[in-house]
């Protein structure tokens, strides 16, 4: 049990412990202006899913727009680039966006 205990304390120390995509979108600010379900500043991301289903491009495309932002795809407002966001973590959002329904 203690060791259990050790490796669970070791891994939360160390930054193993993964946050949800959900919890990662909350701490890169990404909620500020999207939401899940509905449009804020932003597309929802449950619409961002419907649009770019079945597209084999889909996640590098978004990928991309998380990372260097974007304008003109859901109307006048652009995103800005989101220089704290790594490209791994832009992989894990968007993966997660993509699989909403």
């Amino acid at each position: 049990m203690k060791r259990i205990l050790f490796v669970l304390v070791a891994a939360l120390a160390s930054g193993a412990v993964m946050a949800t995509p959900e919890e990662l979108a909350k701490s890169k600010n990404c909620l500020a202006c999207h939401s899940v379900d509905n449009k804020l500043v932003g597309p929802s991301y449950k619409d961002v899913a419907k649009k770019y289903a079945g597209q084999k491009d889909a996640e590098d495309k978004l990928v991309q727009k998380v990372l260097k932002g974007g304008s003109g795809t859901w109307g006048p407002m652009a995103m800005p680039p989101n220089t704290q966001v790594t490209d791994a973590e832009a992989h894990t959002l968007v993966k997660w966006i993509l699989s909403l329904k």
